[in-house]
């Protein structure tokens, strides 16, 4: 199985590395499938979207992200997100009630709508 380096690393914190055979994110472009041996490639983030990684163990890391770079290589993937927050410690109840008080009328209030939804979907808790 091809395998390419992945990290996800955001201001604070290194969020996670390894070997993966797939890495799916949203850019500002669209959304992006990356496989190894992909062509180079730099882009920026959406203001808040989720990045999916498929390790080569068969497992599935998920997370919600705001704003930063996806930078591309053959051989490696690295996020670099302003902030993210891994599926599995995001507080759905919070999320929920913070897309509830976002007043999408005012773009802070848009920003927070769109980081609440990006959060709650990254959860797999998002309300279609």
């Amino acid at each position: 199985m091809a395998e390419m380096t992945v990290e996800l690393v955001a201001v604070e914190r290194r969020i996670w590395s390894g070997s993966a055979s797939f890495v799916l994110a949203r850019t500002t472009v669209g959304e992006i499938g990356v496989l190894p041996g992909h062509e180079p490639t730099l882009a920026q983030l959406e203001e808040a979207g989720v990045v999916r990684v498929d390790g080569t163990d068969g497992t599935s890391t998920t997370l919600a992200v705001q704003g930063g770079f996806l930078a591309i290589t053959p051989d490696t993937v690295t996020v670099l997100a302003e902030y993210a927050e891994l599926a599995d410690e995001i507080d759905v109840a919070a999320a929920r009630a913070e897309l509830e008080r976002a007043d999408r009328s005012d773009p802070d209030g848009a920003v927070s709508a769109a980081w609440a939804g990006a959060r709650l979907k990254a959860a797999g808790a998002a309300e279609h």
